[in-house]
C-alpha cells in the first residue's frame, strides 16, 4: 500500500490502507484541529528521528476495559500502604517531561520531541489532555499522560523515579474512568507492561467501531480530579 504525503489541511486517509507496521502518513503538523481528528479517526502520532511526522494506526489495537483492569498481588500491596498521593491534571507538562527523559531497554532516544511536548500541553489547555501523577512527601515521583475523547482515553507515556509510582497511578486513573464510565483505554501497541494490567489486543476494525460508539458521547474536559473516595492511595484501585 501507499503511504500517504499529508496536504496542510487537516485531513487524514482510512486507517484501513495502514502499511502492516502501521504506518499511515508522513507530514502534516501538531495543531490540536489535526491531532483530535487524528484520535478521532484511530491515527496516532509517533515521531522518528530524522523523518517529517508520521501517522499510525496498528493492527490489532491494544485495549483495556476498565472494569477489566489486574492488579498483581505486589501492587495492591503498595496502594494499601498508601505510600503515593495521586493527583490528576496537576503537573502536566512535568509528567510529559518525565516521559521524556525515561530511557527504556531498545530504545534510542525519545519520540516525545519539544514539538510533541508543545502540541500536547495545547491539548491539555483545551480540556482533551490528561495526567495522572504520583506524589511522595509532596514530589513527583512519576506518572502518565494521554488524550480523552468520547469515554476513551488515549494512554501515550508513563514514567516513574520510584518504584511502582507510575503504576499505583495508572490503577487510580483506571479507577476513575470506571467510576465515570468509560469504554476503554487505548494503550496502541502490545507491551509486555499493559498485558499484565488487563489489556488485549483486538483487530483494528473491530477497535474502529468501539471508537466510533464512544465518540457520539461529549468528551470529559479538564482539568480531572479524583473523586473523594479515590483521594486516598489506599483506596486508588477498583
Amino acid at each position: 500500500m501507499a503511504i500517504y504525503r499529508l496536504p496542510e489541511e487537516p485531513v487524514f486517509p482510512p486507517p484501513d490502507e495502514a502499511e502492516e507496521d502501521g504506518l499511515l502518513a508522513v507530514g502534516g503538523d501538531l495543531t490540536p484541529e489535526r491531532l483530535l481528528l487524528a484520535y478521532s479517526q484511530g491515527i496516532f502520532p509517533w515521531p522518528h528521528q530524522g523523518w517529517p511526522m508520521l501517522w499510525f494506526s496498528p493492527d490489532p489495537r491494544m485495549v483495556l476495559l476498565p472494569h477489566e483492569i489486574k492488579l498483581q498481588r505486589s501492587l495492591r500491596q503498595t496502594i494499601k500502604k498508601q505510600r503515593f498521593e495521586i493527583r490528576l491534571d496537576t503537573a502536566f507538562a512535568r509528567v510529559m517531561e518525565g516521559c521524556k527523559g525515561t530511557r527504556r531497554p531498545g530504545q534510542k532516544g525519545t519520540w516525545i520531541t519539544k514539538g510533541i511536548i508543545k502540541a500536547y500541553v495545547a491539548l491539555h489547555e483545551l480540556g482533551f489532555a490528561h495526567s495522572a501523577e504520583a506524589w511522595l512527601e509532596d514530589e513527583l515521583v512519576g506518572g502518565l499522560y494521554g488524550i480523552s475523547l468520547g469515554r476513551a482515553f488515549f494512554g501515550e507515556s508513563m514514567y516513574a523515579t520510584v518504584d511502582d509510582a507510575s503504576k499505583v497511578a495508572f490503577a487510580a486513573l483506571v479507577a476513575q474512568l470506571a467510576r465515570w464510565k468509560f469504554d476503554f483505554i487505548d494503550a496502541q501497541v502490545h507491551t509486555p507492561h499493559l498485558e499484565r494490567f488487563g489489556a488485549k489486543l483486538i483487530p483494528r476494525a473491530e477497535y474502529l467501531q468501539r471508537l466510533e460508539a464512544t465518540l457520539k458521547q461529549p468528551a470529559l474536559r479538564g482539568p480531572w480530579k479524583l473523586d473523594a473516595p479515590l483521594c486516598q492511595p489506599g483506596e486508588a484501585h477498583p
